[in-house]
């Protein structure tokens, strides 16, 4: 049963199974969205795909584990592995649940999209509701373009079986033209309105200078799958300054810079200027992805006994005692990319615990290098607060100089080094030197969080960076294949999709 659940749950293209059970996940009923509180609902039913267990960690499975920052612990069962090693087949589960979760969260969209936008309720319902639906659509397709390319593509809502088989899009430029347009609809729509775990019109901004920006480096670079787009990349660097500047201006005072580095991963304050979208999760949920496990999985063991972190300044912070250490930090990584008096590898990337008094844990348990940029000292249990940092000011500062160039760009990487407690970004360099410096930067202020993969894959850079995929060539690195899961179900998706590559 619990096989067959799984396979219900997969959206894109779901198996054959009894047809008298209702598919998990779809809404049916047509009396649905005839009020502001179904619409919320159902919106909420779509932010909720982002916290399934799988989804929720497949951040650091497909964003971390396969680069040059981070390794999962060498007993850890299951196909983390094969990301590591660079072994990924169409049958690796784990890329399977990314994709499957990502589709699921589209049609929980795709319905809010259609059954509210074409409802009767009020205009600044319509508005805030579609909007927001828009913005959850876009980001699970940049996700899904990002890491498997050319992918089915539905805009419909599914409600049964025989709907399932979506068309593999025509082009990369088709996925791109979707996000872009739901991003586009998506500013149109909101208002700025910064609420935990939701998305509003700076989102937007910040989400489609991403998006711009994966597009022109992509061109820039050579990536493969890029190399028969027909978007500009002078234009797509132009739209994604224009946008991240729209993030970086805002005048609302609900964004911006923090000045306390540590304050930025403070689990108690996700409402912080840096977090523009942040995972709505809490300890006092009932059920993991209402609460998250996030520290278990890069805190170290110490026999259930808390451990504690101690800072620069002396402080001690609590953490979970039981956490299982399966995604460690490269030693190299660690050495020789930061500077020794970088705060993000100071205060940030610990190998020692203590207890409560300051004293050091000898034999110490940690086997490696480990972050605490996931800490909930108020822990209840294995259920914490700690939530991924999906979009984050400091992130869209990046993608602002990288694509407006040293003219501007200088001001907000040497703002973001200051906070580090580093000097100033070499001047004078070329636009070309400075974008690869900024990338350079955002591999070392975004660790651990999610972007690195992608920041390798749209520089063209996988190879010449991770010593685990230096055998391939950057076309096989470039995207997962498709789930052969989903490849068997759906006559759509070819036996074999290499992406046009």
């Amino acid at each position: 049963m619990k096989k067959t659940i799984a396979i219900i749950l997969s959206v894109a293209v779901l198996a054959a199974c009894s047809l008298e059970e209702t598919p998990y996940g779809f809404y049916s009923s047509d009396n649905f969205y005839q009020s502001e509180e179904d619409a919320e609902s159902g919106l909420m039913y779509a932010y909720n795909a982002l916290n399934y267990l799988e989804y929720l960690r497949g951040i650091w499975y497909v964003g971390d584990i396969p680069t040059d920052d981070m390794y999962p612990k060498s007993d850890e069962p299951g196909d983390i592995h094969m990301l590591e090693s660079w072994t990924v087949t169409s049958s690796t589960e784990l890329t399977h649940y990314y994709y499957k979760y990502c589709y699921i969260g589209i049609n929980r969209a795709n319905m809010v999209i259609e059954r509210v936008g074409n409802g009767k309720l009020s205009d600044e319902v319509k508005n805030r509701v579609v909007g927001e639906a828009r913005f959850l659509r876009a980001w699970n397709y940049f996700n899904l373009v990002r890491t498997y390319g050319i992918c089915p593509v539905t805009t419909k809502p599914i409600s049964s079986l025989e709907q399932t088989a979506s068309p593999l899009a025509k082009s990369i430029d088709e996925i791109y033209g979707l996000i872009i347009d739901d991003c586009l609809k998506a500013e149109e729509m909101l208002t700025v309105n910064k609420v935990f775990g939701r998305a509003d019109k700076i989102a937007a901004c910040a989400l489609l200078s991403k998006v711009y920006l994966h597009l022109a480096s992509s061109i820039h670079y050579g990536a493969p799958g890029y190399g028969s787009s027909g978007y500009s990349e002078a234009d797509c660097y132009s739209k994604a300054a224009e946008y991240s500047r729209k993030v970086l201006e805002d005048t609302s005072g609900a964004y911006g810079f923090d000045t306390d580095l540590r304050h930025i991963y403070d689990v108690n304050a996700p409402d912080g200027p840096e977090h523009i979208f942040i995972m709505s999760t809490d300890r006092s949920g009932t059920h993991e992805g209402m609460y998250t496990k996030i520290p278990l999985q890069f805190l170290p063991n110490n026999g259930s006994v808390p451990i504690f972190i101690k800072y620069s300044d002396g402080t001690l912070q609590q953490g979970n005692g039981n956490g299982w250490g399966v995604f460690l930090i490269n030693d190299d990584f660690v050495e020789n990319e930061y500077l020794s008096t970088d705060k993000r590898r100071s205060e940030l990337i610990h190998r020692t615990i203590y207890d409560q008094n300051g004293v050091e844990v000898t034999p110490s348990p940690v086997r490696g290098y480990f972050t605490s940029k996931y800490v909930d000292p108020d822990f209840i249990g294995e259920r914490t607060s700690a939530r991924p940092y999906l979009i984050r000011w400091s992130d869209i500062a990046l993608v602002f100089a990288e694509a407006i160039g040293p003219s501007e760009g200088y001001a907000y990487v040497n703002m973001i080094r200051g906070r580090a407690g580093i000097g100033d970004l070499t001047p004078g360099l070329s636009l070309e030197d400075f974008r690869k410096a900024v990338i350079d930067e955002r591999k070392l202020e975004l660790a651990f969080e999610g972007n690195r993969l992608f920041d390798l894959r749209r520089t063209a850079s996988v190879t010449s960076s991770v010593q685990e995929a230096s055998s391939l060539t950057e076309a096989a690195a470039a995207f997962y294949p498709i789930p052969q899961r989903e490849v068997d179900l759906n006559p759509n998706v070819p036996l074999t999709n290499n992406n046009g590559l």
